[in-house]
C-alpha cells in the first residue's frame, strides 16, 4: 500500500483499497434496518429471503448446540459463564470471518511486516480477530468495511504487545514514551522538515508504529474528519489506561474497586466500540455522539465488554507469572474474600452495568433515528464481544476461577 504522508491532513490515501458495497447490498442493508435493543420501531420488513438470526441460548455452562448459520459449513462451540447476562450476538460467519483473517495475514505479511516468521500464526489466526469484527459488526456494508475495523483491532493489539508486554520487549520504564511515540502513528507530528523526516523514519522502523499507521490510512478511506478525531481522542485515553496498568503491575498494587473501574473506563475497548457508525456506513454527528448522555452509554457499553473480558481471562491470568489485575482480583483484595466469591461479585458488577445501558439506550433511541441505530450498534458489538469470548473458552479462555 502506498502510504500517506506523515504530517498532513485526514484524507484518504491515494491508493488504499475501497471495495464499495453494490446498491443491492445497500438496500438489503437499509431494508433490513438497524439491530439491537430500542430499534423495533425503525426497522422495515426484510426483504424475501433474509434468514433470520439464530437465537441464542441463556447463559449456561454446558456448551450448547452451535447455531447453523449461513454460508458457515460449522461454528466453534461456546461455553458461557453462567449467570453473565448479555443480549444474543446478532451473526456470526465463519466463512466471512475465515476470509477477514486471509486477508489480516496477506496484509500483516506483505504491507507492514507484522509478527514476522512463526509469530504471525497466534497474534492473528489463533486471535480470530475475523471472527470477533463480524460477531461485532453484523450492520457493516461489506467485507472493506470490516476489514477496517479488524486492521484497526489488530494494530491496537500489536501496541500493546510491543510495548506493554516483556514477551516483545516492553518495558514498564519506557512504556509511557513508547505509547506518546505510539499515538503520533495517528495522530501526526507537525514539525519542521527535518525532524519530520526523522519521525516518519522512526514510524517505518517499528511493526506496530507500521500497522498503526496503515490501519489509519484504510480507516482516513471510509471515515469523516470528525470520526477519525473520535477515533484519535479514544487511543489516547486507552494509551491513557495502559500506562495505569502498567504502574499498578509494576508496583505489585491492587487499586480500591472504584479505582480500578476508573482506569478500566480509560483502558478498555471503548476504540473499537465507537467505530459501530463507521463501520456501519453511516455518521452519528458529532454534536450528538457528544452529548452527555450519549457518552453515557458509550462508556457503560465498554465497561460492560471489558469487564466481560476480566471475568472470560482470570483463569488465564492466574495461571501467568505476572501480577495479575482485573475487576475479581481488585474486589477479592477490597473485601477480603475468596477469588470465587468475587468472580461472583465482579459477574453482578457486570450485569447491573450492562442493564444500566440497556436503560439509557432505550431512552436515547427514542431521540432520533440515527441515535438509536448507533445505540443498537453499540449493543450488537457488546453481544459479539461476549459471543467472541465464549467462543474462545477451552483455547484462550476458562469460565471460572
Amino acid at each position: 500500500m502506498q502510504a500517506s504522508t506523515p504530517g498532513t491532513t485526514d484524507v484518504p490515501t491515494e491508493g488504499v483499497p475501497t471495495e464499495a458495497a453494490d446498491s443491492s447490498r445497500r438496500l438489503a442493508l437499509l431494508l433490513s434496518g438497524p439491530t439491537g435493543i430500542g430499534t423495533n420501531s425503525l426497522r422495515l420488513a426484510p426483504p424475501p429471503g433474509t434468514p433470520r438470526p439464530v437465537p441464542l441460548t441463556a447463559p449456561v455452562v454446558e456448551p450448547p448446540a452451535a447455531p447453523v448459520v449461513p454460508g458457515a459449513e460449522s461454528q466453534p462451540s461456546s461455553q458461557r459463564i453462567e449467570g453473565l447476562y448479555c443480549p444474543p450476538a446478532v451473526r456470526d460467519d465463519r466463512a466471512l470471518a475465515d476470509e477477514v483473517n486471509a486477508r489480516l495475514v496477506e496484509w500483516a505479511e506483505e504491507e507492514i511486516g507484522l509478527y514476522p516468521g512463526t509469530e504471525l500464526r497466534e497474534p492473528l489466526v489463533g486471535f480470530d480477530a475475523g471472527r470477533s469484527v463480524v460477531l461485532c459488526h453484523p450492520d457493516a456494508p461489506g467485507i472493506d468495511h470490516l476489514m477496517v475495523a479488524a486492521r484497526l483491532l489488530i494494530g491496537e493489539n500489536a501496541v500493546d504487545d510491543y510495548f506493554c508486554e516483556a514477551e516483545y520487549g516492553g518495558s514498564a520504564e519506557r512504556r509511557g514514551a513508547a505509547l506518546a511515540v505510539a499515538q503520533s502513528a495517528i495522530d501526526p507530528a507537525h514539525n519542521t522538515p527535518r525532524y519530520e523526516a526523522d519521525w516518519r523514519t522512526g514510524l517505518e522502523s517499528h511493526p506496530a508504529l507500521r500497522s498503526m499507521r496503515s490501519a489509519m490510512d484504510y480507516f482516513y478511506a471510509l471515515a469523516t474528519p470528525a470520526q477519525a478525531h473520535r477515533f484519535r481522542h479514544d487511543i489516547a485515553n486507552l494509551y491513557l489506561g495502559y500506562n495505569a496498568e502498567g504502574d499498578c503491575i509494576s508496583t505489585l498494587r491492587t487499586p480500591a474497586v472504584w479505582e480500578y473501574l476508573v482506569q478500566r473506563q480509560f483502558n478498555n475497548f471503548r476504540p473499537c466500540l465507537t467505530l459501530t457508525d463507521s463501520i456501519g456506513g453511516y455518521e452519528l454527528p458529532a454534536h450528538i455522539f457528544a452529548e452527555p448522555a450519549v457518552q453515557r452509554a458509550v462508556a457503560l457499553a465498554s465497561n460492560a465488554s471489558t469487564i466481560c473480558n476480566d471475568l472470560y481471562s482470570l483463569r488465564k491470568e492466574q495461571a501467568g507469572e505476572r501480577f495479575h489485575y482485573s475487576l475479581p482480583t481488585a474486589i477479592a483484595a477490597e473485601e477480603e474474600c475468596s477469588i470465587e466469591d468475587a468472580f461472583q461479585k465482579a459477574i453482578a458488577v457486570h450485569n447491573e452495568i450492562v442493564h444500566l445501558f440497556e436503560e439509557q439506550a432505550a431512552t436515547l433511541s427514542a431521540t432520533h433515528p440515527l441515535t438509536a441505530r448507533f445505540m443498537a450498534g453499540l449493543s450488537n458489538w457488546m453481544s459479539g464481544n461476549h459471543e467472541w469470548h465464549a467462543g474462545n473458552v477451552g483455547t484462550r479462555y476458562a469460565t471460572s476461577p
